[in-house]
C-alpha cells in the first residue's frame, strides 16, 4: 500500500533547538512528580513540533516518573490518575498528525535470566503501553525495544526473548516492535525472533552496518522488515550517521607518573602538550563507530534512500543534535538531493523556510548534550 502522505522525520525525546523545554517532570520522588505535569512539559513540545513542521516524536521513557518503581506505591496508579490528560494529548497529537512512539531504556530486558528482572520489564512496557492506549493512538504508536543481554549465550538468550514476549499481556504484544542492535542481535537473529512470534521489526540502518555477520543484502532485509508491518500501518525506522570524530578522555596524572616524568605513554596522542606538573591530560582516541554524530550526513541518508527507493516508512533520526540535525537535514536535502527531499514533502515553496532554518543555524547552533543514546552500545549488557 502506498499512501499520499509524504514520509515522516522525527527526533527522539529532548528538544535543544528552543532552550526551557522539557520532556518529562524531572523532580525527585521527594516532590511528588507526576505524569499530568509531564504531559504539559511535552504539550509544549508538540507546539514547538507543530511550529518546526516536525510531526514524529519518540516521548521520554521517564514520562511517568516512578510509575513502576516497587518500592513508591504511591506513583503506581500514576498512569490511571491521568486518563483524561493522556487522552486530552492523544487527540492533540492526532490532530496535529504528529506521530509518537516510546523506546524504553535498555535495562528493560525480555531475555534476562534472572525472572525477577524479566517481570519488571514486563511492567515497565506495561506503563508505556497502557499510556499509549488511553491516549487513544493507532498501531502506528510503538514501544520499541531490543533483545537484550548475550549473558554468555547467544543462542539461548535469543529464545529466552520469545518467553518473556509470551508472558507479556495483549496490550503489550499490540504495542511492541523489536530492532536490530550493533553489537549483539543482528537483523537475521530479529527476523529469526519475527518468523516465531509476529512481533513487528524496526530496521536500524547505522545498527546493520555495525553488526551484520550473516552478510545479508540491506534492500532485501530492509523489505523483510517492512512486511512485518500489517497493511494500513506505516512502519518506521532508524537512521543516524556514525560519529567520525576523534574521542577525548580526560585522565588523571598520578604523582609517581609527575615524579618519573612519564605523563605521556609512548605513542599515546593528547590534545595538548602535557606539562609536567599537571594533575589531567585529555587524550585523543579514535571513534567507536557504533556512536551516534551530532548530525546525518546528508550524502549517506540520499544514497540510502535512493536504494529504498518506492517503499514506504517514516524514520526516526537518531544525531545527538536531536531537532537541530533534522532541521539541517532538511536543508541538505533540498540542496544536494532534491528527489529524496520530495519525498519528505519538500519542493520549491519550502525553500524560503528551509533557508531561514539553515540561516539560523548558522548563527548559532546549540550544543548538543554529552550522553549516550538508547540506542548507543551499553558494555555492561554483554557482562550482565
Amino acid at each position: 500500500m502506498t499512501s499520499e502522505r509524504p514520509l515522516r522525520l522525527g527526533i527522539p525525546v529532548k528538544v535543544i533547538g528552543k532552550p526551557g523545554l522539557k520532556s518529562n517532570d524531572t523532580r525527585r520522588w521527594q516532590q511528588n512528580p507526576h505524569l499530568k505535569c509531564s504531559l504539559e512539559h511535552v504539550d509544549a513540545i508538540l507546539d514547538y513540533l507543530v511550529k518546526e513542521r516536525i510531526d514524529m516524536y519518540r516521548l521520554s521513557s521517564d514520562l511517568a516518573p516512578y510509575a513502576t518503581h516497587p518500592d513508591m506505591p504511591q506513583f503506581h496508579n500514576m498512569v490511571a490518575e491521568s486518563d483524561a490528560e493522556l487522552r486530552a494529548f492523544g487527540a492533540k497529537a492526532k490532530a496535529l498528525d504528529i506521530r509518537l512512539s516510546f523506546h524504553p531504556s535498555q535495562y528493560v530486558l525480555l531475555n534476562s535470566p534472572d525472572p525477577k528482572l524479566t517481570e519488571k520489564s514486563i511492567w515497565d512496557l506495561s506503563s508505556q503501553a497502557e499510556m499509549l492506549d488511553r491516549m487513544q493512538l493507532g498501531p502506528e504508536a510503538v514501544c520499541v525495544t531490543h533483545v537484550g543481554g548475550v549473558y554468555d549465550d547467544h543462542e539461548a538468550s535469543r529464545a529466552r526473548w520469545i518467553e518473556g514476549w509470551e508472558k507479556c499481556p495483549e496490550h503489550v504484544r499490540r504495542r511492541l516492535v523489536l530492532e536490530n542492535d550493533d553489537i549483539r542481535f543482528s537483523a537475521a537473529d530479529v527476523l529469526w525472533i519475527h518468523e516465531r512470534t509476529g512481533v513487528r521489526l524496526i530496521f536500524d540502518y547505522q545498527h546493520f552496518w555495525c553488526l551484520n555477520p550473516e552478510r545479508l543484502d540491506m534492500r532485501q532485509t530492509l523489505e523483510r522488515f517492512l512486511a512485518t508491518w500489517p497493511d494500513g500501518v506505516r512502519p518506521k525506522l532508524h537512521f543516524s550517521s556514525p560519529n567520525t570524530a576523534m574521542r577525548e578522555l580526560q585522565q588523571k596524572i598520578t604523582a609517581k607518573q609527575r615524579a618519573t616524568g612519564r605523563t605521556v605513554k609512548k605513542g599515546e596522542l593528547t590534545k595538548a602538550p602535557v606539562k609536567a606538573k599537571a594533575r589531567v591530560k585529555t587524550v585523543l582516541r579514535p571513534p567507536i563507530w557504533t556512536g551516534h554524530a551530532d548530525f546525518q550526513n546528508p550524502f549517506e541518508f540520499a544514497t540510502f534512500m535512493r536504494m529504498a527507493e518506492g517503499l514506504e516508512f517514516d524514520i526516526m533520526l537518531e544525531g545527538k543534535s536531536k531537532d537541530v540535525s533534522l532541521l539541517k537535514l532538511r536543508a541538505d536535502l533540498y540542496r544536494y538531493a532534491p528527489d529524496v527531499a520530495r519525498r519528505f514533502g519538500l519542493d520549491e515553496d519550502d525553500a524560503a523556510a528551509l533557508a531561514q532554518d539553515e540561516a539560523a543555524l548558522e548563527a548559532g547552533a546549540p550544543e548538543p548534550e554529552d550522553v549516550p543514546d538508547v540506542d548507543e552500545g551499553v558494555a555492561d549488557l554483554e557482562t550482565a
